[in-house]
């Protein structure tokens, strides 16, 4: 059975052109365009992995929602990368690195990311 990812992403070129690499490489992909619909749809469609940003509705929002789906019972288990541009969007000196409690994922990865790059992070940390 293939497995699932859901791409939270309010950007429809990012998430047309990942769907496009994940379903070459035979995953079911499901997607939401900011992080309400994102944490419902964890919910409700149970990924093996979320790939998240982190600037859609506030500039935040990836990062609320990855704590919000660590401290859930039903998408606590669920591995989370996040994907975001908000480095350079921000003219940001530092990167961001999982963290427990701020930051808890499994990767954080730069925008624009090279499919090579993140279908490796992802078999990764999906086992595949």
């Amino acid at each position: 059975m293939a497995k699932k990812i859901l791409i939270v992403d309010d950007d429809p070129d990012f998430v047309e052109a990942t769907s496009n690499v994940l379903v070459a490489e035979k995953f079911d992909v499901v997607s939401a365009t900011n992080g309400a619909e994102g944490f419902t749809k964890a919910k409700a469609e149970k990924p093996d992995l979320i790939l998240l940003d982190v600037m859609m509705t506030h500039k935040t929002e990836g990062f609320d929602i990855a704590r919000s789906l660590k401290t859930d019972q039903t998408t606590c288990q669920i591995p989370v990368i996040i994907i975001t541009g908000i480095r350079k969007d921000m003219n940001l000196p530092f990167g961001f690195e999982p963290d427990e409690d701020w930051l808890p994922v499994k990767a954080v990865l730069e925008k624009p990311v090279k499919p090579d790059a993140l279908l490796a992070t992802i078999r990764k940390i999906i086992g595949e």
